[in-house]
């Protein structure tokens, strides 16, 4: 017996942790207890030392002291008080003010408003639920098709697994072993071109399909002017005027920050870029507050509040996540100056309270332990099953793969997209992707690359039936029965759940074609990242130049040849390095 567990150990520990997992454990002590009954096992049956646990508690305490960590719930916190505070109600009001005369317009406010979501709150049921209670009702009140409108709000909510500050990214740079800001950075072009693609998705449904996404009637324009107009020329105008100051800044961006900061040289495209966003939007706030104080009357109703409503989180994300990009900024840091930011927009709008501030306490607190229980979980299945060169059997569950590094690549993605189906994506990232890390990094493939090419797989594990969790969430606000609309005075027919399914397809095929991009196209995730420097032994050179200090006397130059060379010991130091290099 004891023969038999030795020789198929470490597929018996899959088959023992799929046990606990069906047996209705919670996935956290599911994996505890795994790893430290086929520990106990493993012990008993010769295969490990008495001894196998001694370094454990040391691995938990390095998890519980793992910085990075702590940007989880600071982001959490930053999110749940913007969501609380009105932030998303206010959004999709204006944006969709300002789309709604166009054909699709609202299913474009939803999208642009679930992008913006992600950037700042960055949970998925947050996203879904506020975007389910405020817009389906009005997608279905003005004839919308009902898979279409469902389908982008769960869609658009779950952007927030592949906009930074994606909790998922933080938790991949982590099993990884990559920096967070690495992980930000690669996933930042990716995302935007899945926001592009479902925008063009829905532009070529108003184009061939315009019944299925209509227009706002006029009477549903709710922002005009006293003299009936829209006031969309002087949004646009306000627009035109931030942005030329702006792009004014951004070319001469060299001159201003040799002034500001004492430096020469070009400044990195990401620096100017991220400074003039915020100027944009700082202008354009500044013009908007001092219309309003002032009482100058030269801004439209739409204009005050599409400014008012977009620009603050805006202007947060880019402080955030610049401050990232720049590395001026940990993550953790930049996660606590989105929570103070966060706190000091809600006090600004008057919607923080001390119920709010509980609440959002309460929540980022439960999703913290829930995150660090499965982490400690993971760690200890982990360590027994590296103890038994787990990672080398999966190793060899690879090597017959055709097509190298796309065959592997794209086998991991399938494997993914099947398990989203079934279990969580801090499941899947704490399980499955530390198995596969190892295997990925033996074959030369970046692992920014893969651990954005998997964030942005497991966004589909929100859609995919049966268990997609964005689909669950909007069921849960979505109308069950027929009702009277309170505007219209119609009788509204309920969204039905194949009707919710139904519409996740087309977005889930959205999604997968991303994913085929970035694995064909990995300069899409890694062209946007820092080249390493490769250092050549033999072109090192010690310089440590000549100085003086008040009247004393300039060093020599330690490289010059002395007069005993065995005296040197830099000399003989870099002698012995040029040797080991040329062997």
């Amino acid at each position: 017996m004891m023969a038999f567990i030795a020789e198929y150990f470490v597929p018996l520990m899959f088959v023992g942790l799929i046990f606990f997992l069906l047996s209705g454990f919670p996935v956290a002590f599911a994996l505890a207890a795994t790893g430290l009954l086929f520990g106990t096992v493993g012990m008993e049956a010769g295969l490990f030392p008495a001894t196998l646990f001694q370094a454990l508690p040391l691995r938990l305490f390095g998890i519980m002291q793992n910085d990075t960590l702590l940007a989880i719930p600071f982001f959490t916190l930053m999110g749940i008080i913007l969501q609380k505070s009105g932030m998303a109600e206010d959004l999709l009001e204006s944006i969709g003010q300002v789309f709604g005369p166009l054909r699709g317009g609202l299913a474009l406010a939803v999208i642009i408003v679930g992008a913006l979501l992600a950037a700042t709150t960055g949970v998925v049921a947050a996203s879904v639920i506020a975007m389910g209670l405020i817009s389906l009702p009005i997608m279905l009140r003005y004839g919308y098709n009902r898979a279409i409108a469902a389908g982008t709000i769960t869609a658009s909510g779950t952007l927030a697994q592949a906009i930074p500050p994606s909790l998922v990214l933080i938790v991949m740079a982590d099993q990884l072993g990559r920096s967070v800001g690495d992980m930000y950075a690669g996933a930042m072009i990716p995302a935007f071109m899945l926001v592009g693609l479902y925008v063009i998705f829905i532009v070529g449904l108003a184009i061939f399909k315009p019944d299925w996404v209509p227009a706002l009637p006029p009477e549903a324009r709710i922002y005009r002017e006293p003299n009936g107009r829209s006031g969309q020329l002087s949004l646009w105008l306000l627009s035109a005027g931030s942005w030329a100051i702006g792009l004014l800044l951004f070319f001469n961006y060299d001159a201003v920050a040799d002034s500001l900061f004492g430096r020469k040289g070009l400044a990195p495209f990401d620096e100017r870029a991220i400074f003039t966003l915020s100027v944009i939007g700082i202008v354009a706030l500044l013009l908007a507050i001092i219309n309003k104080q002032l009482k100058l009357g030269l801004l439209s109703v739409l204009a005050e509040r599409v400014t008012f409503a977009l620009i603050p989180p805006l202007v947060l994300i880019f402080l955030v996540l610049g401050t990232i990009f720049l590395g001026i900024a940990t993550p953790t840091e930049g996660g606590a100056m989105g929570a103070v930011g966060a706190l000091i927009m809600a006090l600004s709008r008057r919607q923080l309270s001390l119920t709010l501030l509980k609440e959002a306490l309460d929540n980022s607190a439960r999703l913290s332990c829930f995150v660090l229980f499965i982490l400690i979980g993971s760690t200890v299945f982990s360590f027994t099953f590296n103890a038994a060169d787990g990672h080398i059997w999966v190793e060899h569950l690879f090597d017959k793969l055709p097509g190298g590094q796309i065959g592997f690549l794209v086998f991991v993605n399938l494997l993914v997209f099947v398990l989203g189906m079934f279990i969580d994506f801090f499941e899947i990232a704490f399980i499955v992707v530390p198995l596969l890390a190892p295997v990925a990094e033996k074959m030369d493939i970046n692992l920014i690359w893969f651990g954005v090419l998997i964030a942005m797989n497991l966004q589909t594990s929100f859609l995919t039936p049966p268990f997609g969790f964005a689909l669950f969430y909007l069921r849960s606000v979505a109308a069950r029965t027929a009702y009277k609309d309170a505007v219209t005075g119609k009788q509204i027919e309920p969204l039905t759940t194949p009707q919710i399914y139904k519409g996740a397809i087309a977005f889930i095929i959205l999604q997968l074609i991303m994913v085929a991009v970035l694995i064909m196209y990995p300069g899409l995730v890694t062209g946007s990242l820092d080249e390493k420097v490769k250092v050549d032994l033999n072109t090192i050179e010690l310089d440590a130049g000549s100085s003086s200090w008040g009247d004393q006397p300039a060093l020599p130059d330690p490289i010059a040849p002395p007069s005993d060379p065995a005296a040197d010991p830099a000399a003989a130091l870099m002698e012995e390095m040029r040797q080991d290099a040329k062997r």
